[in-house]
Parts: C-alpha cells; structure tokens; sequence
C-alpha cells in the first residue's frame, strides 16, 4: 500500500466503530500515527491490530468527549510528545432522539450539544495552536445534509450539525493567514449503526460502507488540498463553498 501519509501525524475522534475506525485505520495503514480517540477500549485495541499489522503506529486514546478538562489535557500532551499535529478529523457525534422540537426533553439536547457542538469547540482550542505548528495542518468535520435540510423530527441533528459547520466555517476565516486548511465533509447515507438507528427499516445493502466513504474522505486530509472552509459532498464528490 501507498504510504503517502508517512510521517504525519493524525488525530480521529470516535475512531472505534464506523466512518472514524475506517479514516484511522486507512490513514494507519498509509504511514501516519493515529492518534485514536473513543469511549470503547475494545474498538480501539481491535484498530491498533489491525494498523500494527499493516507496519502503523497507533496512540489510543479511550476518553469521553464530555470529559472537556481531558480534553484540554490532550493538546498539551500531544504538544509534549510531538510539538505539533497535522491531521485532525473530528468524526464523533451522537444521533440523540428523533422528535419534535418542543419535545425534545432538556437532558437530550444538552447531551447531543455537549458531544456535538461543545466538545469540537473544545478540541479547536485544544488543536488549533498544534496545527499552526504543521507544515500542512488539516482539519476536516463531518457534518450531515440535515445542517441545510432542517428536515422534521432531526432537529437535534439539524442544530448541532449546522453549529459544527458555522464552528469549522469560523475557524477557516480566521486561519486564511496560516498553512492550515479546515473543512467540512458530507459522508451521505453510510451503513453504520447511527444510520440504522435513525432508520431501522432501511436496507444496509444499498449504503455506502465506512470503509468506502473513508477512501473518498483522505484525499482532504492530504498537504495538497487548497480549499478551506468549504463543504465536500461525497456522493457528488464535489465541493461547495458553505458562504
């Protein structure tokens, strides 16, 4: 295999299931150190096989994304060790409950914003001054076609999606003097447990698997990528400008 991410170094959160343990696992197999962030200890010591096994190099990382001190504690550990970080994907979110505004119970909205509007905050303050110090520091979001849609009952998804895209959009404007590129990616209808959750009589088959939306997703992660603050549709595999 191709190791043109040789020498970079990569940090994915929610990297033990889904479209984050495939990113990891290939931007592993390609040369980087991963960095692999995720609740379930059993997920990432099965990534850090299987990316050992290809000749990669891993750090696991089993942490909660609400544990916001820890977080903190990241970026200065990361610093400590490495002096900078070149990659960061910020794949976890949480799906939360599919309902009516109103309904939504208080407990509910503050566990999805905190997972996934609050803790990518967190991370960019943890990141950011990590990044700047890359040669080519990229940091990719991804988001969900319910931040434009606003489709009924997915207002959870709606609102802290079009959050994390305003963050990332935010970020990129104010990083236009800097090496870094940040960006905003669609994966579109992927077979992953989220998916089958919000739509449990969909047929699985007729999905894109994690492991072919990460494919089309590393080519954003790579030095050469010139767009920032951008949206990708994978399923189009073209990018808008979010503005």
């Amino acid at each position: 295999m191709i190791k043109d991410f040789e020498g970079r170094l990569a940090l994915v959160t929610g990297a033990s299931r889904g479209i984050g343990y495939q990113i990891a696992k290939q931007l592993g197999e390609r040369g980087a150190h991963v960095i692999a962030l995720a609740r379930t200890v059993g997920g990432l010591e099965e990534l850090d096989d299987e990316i050992r096994s290809a000749g990669g190099e891993t750090t696991l990382v089993p942490l909660d994304l609400t544990d916001f001190d820890a977080l903190d504690r990241l970026g200065a550990a990361i610093y400590e060790r490495w002096k900078k970080l070149d990659i960061f994907v910020a794949n976890a979110g949480m799906l939360g409950v599919l309902s009516p505004i109103g309904h939504i119970s208080p407990k509910d909205f503050e566990k999805v914003t905190a997972v996934n509007v609050v803790a990518n905050w967190r991370l960019i303050r943890s990141l950011d001054p990590l990044l700047r110090q890359s040669d080519a520091g990229r940091a990719l979001f991804l988001s969900s076609v319910h931040a434009s849609t606003c489709t009924p009952f997915w207002g959870l998804q709606s609102i802290s999606k079009a959050s994390v895209e305003a963050m990332a959009r935010t970020w990129a404007k104010e990083s236009l003097q800097t090496k870094m590129k940040i960006n905003i990616a669609d994966p579109g209808p992927t077979r992953t447990g989220l998916r089958a959750k919000a739509m449990p009589g969909e047929l699985a088959t007729n999905l894109a698997t994690p492991e072919e939306v990460a494919a089309d997703l590393l080519p954003l992660l790579m030095p050469d990528v010139l767009e920032t603050g951008s949206l990708y549709d994978r399923v189009s595999g073209e990018w808008a400008p979010t503005d």
